[in-house]
């Protein structure tokens, strides 16, 4: 049975006690411009889906507030927020750009920010 309104802390502990420990999820967007570029919005729906597969849970509720450029080792930060209010960083590098194609991986941190 999965779990809809999981706290960070757990929704992290889940993966982790499931072996996933979201290192080696990845995500890929294809896009159509001369500089490659993933939208904050595409960027942070892409990610909450590659977080759901990999862990077998919900899709969670993702914000990244930057694009992230297509340029290998870019970086940006997104946050996984939980229905509790905790939060919980995830860090999307940029690990290959073939033309158009921009290949990322994604990594949760390893503890939550409790609710304010």
């Amino acid at each position: 049975m999965i779990k809809r309104s999981l706290s960070a802390a757990s929704w992290g502990l889940s993966a982790t006690a499931a072996g996933v420990l979201l290192v080696g999820c990845s995500g890929s967007v294809s896009l159509g411009t001369s500089t490659p570029e993933v939208s904050k919005d595409k960027l942070a729906d892409t990610v909450a889906e590659r977080l759901a597969a990999t862990t077998g849970q919900a899709k969670p509720d993702i914000t990244c507030p930057e694009a992230l450029e297509g340029k290998a080792d870019a970086t940006t930060r997104c946050a996984l927020t939980a229905t509790d209010g905790s939060t919980l960083g995830v860090t999307v590098t940029v690990s290959a750009v073939d033309g158009d194609n921009v290949d990322f991986d994604i990594k949760a941190d390893d503890t939550p920010t409790p609710a304010s």
